[in-house]
């Protein structure tokens, strides 16, 4: 026999588009925004942290190669 294959959802089942602007209240919209916000500096804060702090080692005296501020020694 065949598989089906279901199509459902995983996870949280929002309607996003069931609302519209003028029927939310300013407290869902804020939170909404924030959690956005939140999720967005989640995701530059963990990509950026190592080379913020290749760059501001590049940038200190005295002046290392990047060879000498990769390695642990």
């Amino acid at each position: 026999m065949a598989s089906r294959v279901s199509l459902k959802g995983k996870g949280k089942t929002t309607s996003k588009g069931s609302k519209g602007p003028e029927e939310q209240s300013t407290a869902q919209v804020v939170k909404e925004w924030t959690n956005w916000t939140l999720k967005k500096g989640k995701v530059v804060l963990h990509y950026g942290f190592i080379p913020l702090v290749i760059i501001i080692g590049m940038n200190s005296e005295p002046k290392p190669h990047l060879s000498q501020l990769l390695s642990p020694v």
